[in-house]
């Protein structure tokens, strides 16, 4: 009699489980397999890079095909292994040049692979956030080879920075050819994260400290050239070129703030007058209050505390000039810091006199003139307020 009904099969869920097992249990055995063979250095390297190979394959097949749980399974196998085989390839030169010079290219290789569309439209999401991931790992990979061989020639920390920048270069050049795809922004990114680490490196030597900050101002300068990446990159660019020039300006012995602070001041100037050019409507604090306080402003505090007349002379009449061009052209910021400037300014200088000249006349002379002053005060009180609207309507009524 044969027999008519169902055929067995195993659930998805037995599947899902045998194919996660088989590959963390493999994972595994091979893992521990070369020291449990006590093999050589060079052997247990090799084997272990291809373990994260043929591990990264199948993880990669898994993502596309929509398999559930192998893929993050082998995933997570490939990533504990990668990581394992990059600091056991540290214990000789040429290990680390190899091991982390086949991680770049499995990372690459694993990128390319996701690129194209999956059997399962709706995993793409999934997909592009590996993607990212994989091609970050592949950076962080080709920065550890950037300084890898800076200690190579031998340079020490800070001489080996200007070679990492290598890497945020060659990310900047991928992220403009790549423009809108999802992992140009991660790319960018982490090479930036890779310039930041040249930066830390080379904070010891200040000369060095600026030369790394010039160029990467010139890398950020080179990616605002793009639209989509303009404004952020171009602020990006602004600050590293000003603390390039701060930092050389301090290697060199230059204590003036003026010198600080006027290359900032200029540009921010200049774009203050060409958006009053476009914009007639914008605020003079807008256009100008920042570029003049970042000059005025410590160049005040260095004049209360400078025993000499120069700087307080000079900035006297910067502050006066400032003040008549806020005047002239009805500017409330120009007005306004200008004179609060001057007067400060003026008050500095005035007070040692004053206190002589206070010093020396009779005590009942102050409360005498105090007390005059505040009858001429009530007495005028109307006018006086009147006055003061008048002058509070008109500093409104400028922009």
């Amino acid at each position: 009699m044969r027999w008519a009904g169902p055929v067995l099969s195993p659930r998805p869920g037995w599947r899902t489980a045998v194919g996660v097992s088989a590959v963390v249990l493999g994972w595994a055995g091979l893992t521990v397999l070369p020291p449990a063979l006590d093999v050589s250095f060079t052997a247990a390297v090799a084997s272990q890079s291809v373990l994260v190979a043929g591990v990264l394959i199948v993880a990669v097949a898994a993502l596309r095909r929509g398999t559930p749980g192998v893929a993050p399974a082998a995933g997570v196998c490939g990533s504990v292994g990668a990581v394992g085989v990059a600091l056991l390839s540290l214990g000789s030169e040429p290990a680390t040049y190899a091991v982390f010079g086949a991680l770049l290219m499995m990372f690459a290789g694993a990128a390319t692979a996701l690129d194209g569309p999956p059997e399962d439209s709706s995993r793409t999401p999934v997909l592009r956030s590996v993607q990212a991931v994989v091609v970050c790992a592949a950076v962080v990979c080709a920065g550890v080879l950037a300084l890898a061989f800076g200690a190579s020639l031998g340079l020490a920390s800070y001489e080996a920075a200007p070679v990492m920048l290598v890497v945020p270069a060659m990310t900047a050049g991928l992220g403009a050819r790549l423009r809108a795809h999802a992992v140009a922004l991660p790319l960018e990114l982490t090479g930036g994260a890779v310039g930041l680490a040249a930066i830390v490196a080379a904070v010891e030597d200040p000369p060095f400290l600026a030369l790394v900050l010039a160029l990467c101002g010139v890398l950020a300068a080179a990616t605002a050239l793009r639209p989509e990446r303009r404004e952020a990159a171009g602020y990006l660019a602004t600050a590293l070129f000003v603390l390039a020039s701060w930092v050389r300006l301090s290697a060199s012995g230059v204590s003036s703030p003026e010198a600080y602070t006027l290359p900032v001041t200029v540009p921010a100037l200049v774009i203050g007058v060409l958006r009053r050019r476009r914009d007639p409507a914008a605020s003079s604090w807008t256009a100008y209050g920042a570029g003049l306080a970042v000059t005025l402003v410590p160049s005040l505090l260095a004049a209360w505390g400078d025993p000499h007349w120069l700087r307080p002379l000079l900035l006297g009449v910067a502050a006066l000039v400032i003040t008549l061009l806020g005047a002239r052209l009805r500017l409330q910021a120009l007005l306004v810091l200008g004179g609060a400037v001057l007067a400060l300014d003026a008050l500095h200088e005035l007070a040692p006199y004053v206190v002589q000249v206070v010093g020396a006349m009779p005590r009942w002379v102050a409360p005498a003139l105090a007390g005059v002053l505040l009858l001429a005060v009530g007495a005028t009180y109307e006018k006086r307020l009147r006055d003061a609207r008048r002058l509070r309507d008109a500093l409104g009524r400028m922009r």
